[in-house]
């Protein structure tokens, strides 16, 4: 059986890196928080993705 981590609480956007890896935990609607594990590379991606339908 995996091993069972501890649900995020609610909270704020935020980004932290750990290790070579970083961290963002996004809220979502009805409670908790989406936590996904990004690369450097995922996260230039992500940055790119996000400004072209901001602009």
């Amino acid at each position: 059986m995996a091993a069972m981590k501890p649900r995020t609480g609610d909270g704020p956007m935020e980004v932290t890196k750990e290790g070579r890896s970083l961290i963002l935990r996004l809220p979502i609607d009805g409670g908790g928080r989406l936590v996904v594990e990004l690369n450097n590379d995922e996260a230039t991606e992500l940055r790119n993705c996000l400004v072209e339908v901001t602009e």
